[in-house]
């Protein structure tokens, strides 16, 4: 089937002189999931992960993708004559590099424009341009031979009530525009669907686990045009936009709107995420604003948010301390439990509890050698079961009204190796340093992650994936601006502060074998000295014992997972029976 597909593309290549054709997996939004309609990269490799970018020529075709999915795209890719090539370094673009060796003077390549962001196109006609290249735009090749492509999302979008968000769409659309004038200009077009439902309160579900709207958004100084199928939204919800003065534009109309808006105007146009082809229909003056504006004001959440997210992940406690009850029952009777069904079953825990609304991705269950895919999805009709024997790598997270959770546990289901011991003591001290950690202002990410390796690097292991990144509220559980990572990217150089909400994750995975990680959420709080910062962990679940070599753990060490438990059995104690407290008790003892 991949290679009946990759055929009908090169076809179409042929007939429209193209030599290349660069696929990338977002959307016109630049979105890191994405609605089925824009699920290309899929469909034409069969790779499924998130994250990746495939370039087909006349003879040879590559998938480029990060070290989350080096195991999963291997068996993907087995006999598709996609050939593999490992990410290391995310700034570096090694496929288009590959291509510009791949191609001939004055060939063409093809890219949908609305999918590829102006600052993508412009590093892909730099590096290409030694061979006098022509970037074709204007072509969607996969809509050509993708005949039963989906269509377009049509959920209805929702108003996400001010109790839990604690800020007005009116108050959110004020300090935009301080922000607009600020750089003297008066438009911003926003594109990222994650921001366009912060600043509007609003949520919808067209993109499976998000809780977002497929629109576009721009902000006037003193009216919004908001360009979105209309008939996701009720009456009494246009109203009360119309109320902010926020008009409804229908949206396929966003190029020609942005195409006339008056020349002498200025808009802030953030080109990471503008698609090259709305970028080149804008005729108002164009500026780059200095700083992102909505991801700094969304991702440092309000003391209301604050407050709801730490009753949110109460609830989210509670519902895992029955999943995990569950499995160790099941567990004793034959024939053990699948991985996809502990999936399902922490999802119905969740579902028990009060404003969720849906998982925030869908469940990582690896269970001994799947734990070591760090993105490992199981599937009811290809999964491994979960026996008495062996690691088991559980990350999931939930969407609810009052916040969006993200939380790993690694447990062993036997007694461990002195080899398990020693890296989940590796990890778990590295996840306690940072959540220890106290800092000045304007620490970045990329200053604190040594705190999480530390003690990995002085062992010979390692990990290939960031220590945190920033969350949602009741949005996209990956967001920025900030990540905690070694990288040199924008997110990782973007400082801390009071009121982010980022995730603990360090790891370790050995290939075949096992997979660890130990994650909390932890929120961004003032320390006690002026200036300086710390992190409160936010995340209310017991960290497995068993597990740990004591001999190279510190009394302060020791501690601090003493407090954290004492925590979670105070705060959880309240909302479970007395089976399940004791459950938990046992969990949390003191060590």
């Amino acid at each position: 089937m991949i290679k009946e597909r990759l055929q009908y593309l090169r076809d179409y290549m042929r007939l429209n002189n193209v030599t290349a054709c660069i696929i990338p997996s977002s959307d016109p939004h630049q979105s890191e999931y994405v609605a089925t309609h824009w699920q290309a990269r899929e469909w034409i490799s069969g790779f499924t992960g998130s994250s990746g970018l495939i370039i087909v020529t006349l003879d040879n075709a590559g998938l480029w993708t990060d070290s989350r999915y080096f195991l999963q795209a291997e068996e993907q890719l087995a006999g598709t004559r996609i050939e593999l090539h490992k990410v290391l370094k995310r700034s570096v673009p090694e496929h288009l590099y590959w291509l510009r060796d791949q191609i001939t003077e004055g060939s063409t390549i093809a890219i949908d424009g609305m999918c590829f962001s102006k600052s993508q196109y412009d590093r892909i006609k730099k590096i290409l341009s030694p061979k006098k290249i022509t970037i074709n735009t204007s072509v969607d090749f996969i809509s050509e031979i993708w005949k039963d492509r989906p269509e377009l999302p049509s959920a209805a979008a929702f108003s996400h009530d001010v109790k839990y968000c604690g800020l007005t769409r009116s108050e959110k659309l004020s300090q935009i525009r301080d922000a607009i004038k600020s750089a003297e200009a008066e438009y911003k077009l926003v594109s990222t669907l994650d921001d366009i439902a912060w600043v509007l309160n609003l949520r919808g579900s067209d993109i499976k686990l998000n809780p977002v709207v497929i629109s576009y958004l721009i902000i006037g100084l003193e009216e919004c045009y908001f360009f979105i199928d209309n008939s996701k939204l009720s009456e009494v919800e246009v109203g009360h936009l119309s109320d902010d003065k926020v008009h409804i534009e229908d949206y396929k109309n966003i190029s020609d709107f942005l195409s006339k808006l008056d020349q002498e105007s200025v808009i802030l146009v953030d080109k990471y995420s503008t698609s090259i082809s709305l970028y080149d229909k804008i005729k108002a003056k164009i500026k780059q604003a200095k700083k992102a504006i909505i991801p700094h004001l969304k991702g440092t959440k309000n003391e209301v948010e604050c407050d709801n997210y730490r009753k949110c992940m109460v609830r989210d406690g509670v519902a895992l301390t029955h999943a995990f009850m569950w499995l160790q029952s099941e567990l004793k009777q034959e024939g053990g439990v699948t991985e996809f069904e502990f999936a399902r079953k922490i999802a119905y825990y969740r579902s028990q509890q009060d404003h969720y609304h849906d998982e925030s991705f869908d469940a990582i269950v690896g269970y001994k050698g799947n734990g070591a895919i760090i993105h490992y999805k199981p599937e009811q009709e290809n999964c491994d079961t979960i026996a008495n024997e062996g690691v088991l790598l559980v990350d999931s997270g939930g969407q609810y009204l009052d916040g969006t959770t993200d939380i790993t546990r690694t447990i062993s289901l036997d007694e461990p190796s002195e080899e398990v011991k020693q890296a989940y003591t590796c990890v778990l001290k590295g996840m306690i340093g940072l959540s220890q950690a106290i800092f000045p202002e304007g620490t970045t990410g990329a200053q604190l992650d040594i705190l999480a390796r530390q003690h990995l690097w002085s062992s010979g292991m390692n990990y290939l994936h960031g220590t945190g990144h920033g969350v949602g509220f009741f949005l996209n559980v990956h967001e920025g601006p900030q990540s905690i990572s070694s990288g040199t990217t924008t997110r990782a150089q973007t400082p801390i502060v009071a009121g982010m909400v980022t995730s603990n994750e360090p790891g370790n995975y050995i290939e075949n074998a096992y997979g660890i990680r130990i994650e909390n959420l932890i929120l961004c709080v003032p320390a006690k000295h002026d200036g300086f910062l710390q992190f409160e962990t936010i995340t209310y679940f017991p960290i497995e014992t068993k597990s740990i070599n004591f001999s190279l753990m510190t009394k302060q060490e020791i501690n601090w997972l003493n407090d954290y438990h004492a925590t979670v059995l105070q705060r959880l104690s309240p909302q479970l029976d007395e089976t399940a407290k004791k459950w938990l008790a046992e969990k949390c003892r003191s060590i």
